[in-house]
């Protein structure tokens, strides 16, 4: 199936056509739409007549219904071949009668598949491929939710900050060093033993590595000093050292041949794209998982997200179970070299915002306003001076990507209404979560944020770590220097003041702009049990199950 061929036929009836069209539409070069056209021809999808001389228009006679034949082939795929197969085809361009009857067929190959000879498995949509599982290069929500499950941490932290034993049977804590004793026959998943060597090999990575050298500058050396038994030394002070250590990108691991291997209670089978499946991992020194596999496959955006039992009826009741998926927030480059450096540029855009930021609500409905602070539960609302509209020597830079497009036409508007001139910079999901560089190419933009399990750490987390949008901005004022610098000496049971503190500074500043919360509702269908949510709000597949018929 030819994707362009679909566009073409969606957008272009029998009659005159000028080639040069058809050729911006397919977004193809001369030469190229000149091979596609005459490829199709072949086929017998049209008969063309090709306009003589420039700037003529050419005939298009159509001969088959590209889409009807299409819809039949990718029916019979969805029916008989794996599903990782044709979920690609589901992102073509479909009329909407007939993405609704292949979305239908396609939806019944997802759920719970369970039978007494065959592995239960969990088959999950998922909107976006997974770019890395690699926990030091992990900073989009949906992989680090899969490297939770993969690999495990010394320790665990929950959401009220308190620490329990993971890899890490127990601790001593002493003024400058945290002495770590390991469990004993924890096994990876290819059936080595974990050693204290493993552990402070890989959380030396961790400490070196560029975009957490600033997070763990506290932490001076780590040691295996006995096959079971690694120190880790903070002559300076680090209060946050055993929170730390229980944070996705803690995680520990061992390489081999390029491949990274956990301990986790599921491991990865096979090739990462484009199908991921998790495989539960029988021999955990924990709890092997009561499903068998986790299937993830990556489907179109409006696709029916509920966890449900593959072999239930369509009528089958659901349930909603509300997850928290995060805030918004606006963020402006105040040390770019443009108009966003002036202050009183910042403080209108923010009164700008603070003015519209009800309407948000309209703009996408998972979403609710948020004035207050990025921390849940907290309030600090900020009224930004009312100032004249300044002047701009050139528009502001907006960038966006595709899961902030909604409210990036928002802000657009609500700014240009106001005044202010905006030009917008699109760039693709992974360019845009992973690329810092092109921050300095935007003077403001609107940035999604997620916190793991306790959110005074990640918070701090937020602040100083490499793929933070804020760590360039804090690094390089000497206040915000000073507040940081005040967390490894502070008790962790008083950060929420200290965070409150630094958010504050960051708000009036015009740098930090709080702008929403985000909710997730999944529904799952009544005879799935055990749905605890984990993690950056996702569902802890090691739990999940469905009681035997």
């Amino acid at each position: 199936m030819d994707k362009n061929l679909l566009v073409l036929w969606q957008s272009v009836f029998s009659g005159n056509v000028k080639q040069e069209e058809i050729a911006e539409l397919l977004q193809l070069s001369p030469r190229q739409t000149s091979r596609s056209i005459k490829k199709w021809a072949e086929q017998g999808w049209f008969t063309y007549s090709s306009g003589q001389g420039r700037g003529n228009s050419s005939k298009l006679q159509w001969l088959r219904n590209v889409e009807q034949v299409y819809e039949e082939q990718l029916m019979k795929m969805i029916g008989e071949d794996a599903i990782e197969k044709s979920s690609k085809y589901l992102l073509y361009d479909w009329s909407n009668e007939a993405k609704d009857r292949l979305m239908n067929l396609f939806q019944s190959k997802f759920g719970y598949v369970q039978s007494p000879d065959e592995q239960d498995k969990l088959i999950i949509p998922r909107r976006y491929p997974l770019l890395t599982m690699h926990p030091l290069e992990t900073a989009e929500v949906q992989g680090a939710h899969i490297v939770t499950n993969v690999f495990n941490r010394l320790v665990a932290v929950d959401s009220n900050g308190n620490v329990f034993p993971e890899l890490a049977h127990s601790w001593d804590i002493e003024p400058g060093k945290l002495r770590f004793y390991l469990k004993k026959d924890v096994k990876f998943h290819d059936g080595s033993i974990l050693t204290a060597h493993d552990v402070a090999e890989c959380l030396e990575k961790l400490r070196s590595h560029a975009q957490f050298k600033d997070l763990w500058r506290p932490i001076t050396e780590i040691s295996s000093v006995a096959p079971l038994v690694v120190d880790i030394l903070f002559p300076g002070g680090c209060s946050y050292c055993l929170q730390m250590l229980g944070m996705m990108n803690a995680s520990i691991y061992k390489e081999q041949n390029g491949k990274l291997i956990g301990t986790g209670s599921f491991y990865v089978e096979g090739e990462i794209k484009p199908r991921l499946t998790l495989m539960a991992f029988k021999e955990h020194f924990q709890e092997r998982p009561l499903l068998d596999a986790v299937e993830f496959v990556v489907v179109p955006a409006d696709f029916d997200f509920a966890y449900r039992s593959a072999t239930e009826e369509q009528a089958q009741k659901t349930f909603q179970v509300e997850s928290d998926s995060g805030f918004g927030i606006v963020i402006m480059n105040a040390f770019r070299d443009s108009d966003i450096r002036r202050k009183e540029v910042r403080d209108f855009i923010h009164s700008i915002i603070a003015k519209y930021r009800h309407e948000l609500g309209a703009v996408e409905q998972r979403i609710t306003p948020n004035s207050r602070s990025c921390l849940a539960g907290q309030d600090q609302q900020y009224i930004p001076p009312e100032i004249p509209l300044p002047v701009f020597t050139k528009p502001l830079v907006l960038k966006t990507t595709n899961y902030v497009a909604n409210t990036s036409a928002w802000l657009k508007d609500i700014l240009e209404k106001e005044g202010v001139p905006v030009e917008m910079l699109e760039l693709p999901f992974e360019e845009y979560t992973f690329n810092r560089e092109k921050n300095q190419h935007a003077d403001l933009f609107i940035h999604g944020e997620i916190f793991e399990m306790n959110q005074n750490f990640s918070f701090f987390q937020f602040l100083i770590y490499g793929y933070s949008p804020l760590a360039p901005l804090v690094n390089t004022d000497k206040k915000l220097d000073r507040y940081i610098n005040d967390y490894k000496h502070t008790p962790f049971a008083e950060w929420t003041a200290l965070n409150l503190k630094v958010e504050k500074a960051l708000i009036e500043s015009s740098v930090l702009i709080p702008l929403y919360y985000v909710k997730r509702q999944i529904p799952f269908s009544t005879d799935l049990i055990h749905i605890n949510i984990s993690h950056f709000g996702y569902v802890d597949f090691s739990k999940l199950w469905i009681r035997p018929q």
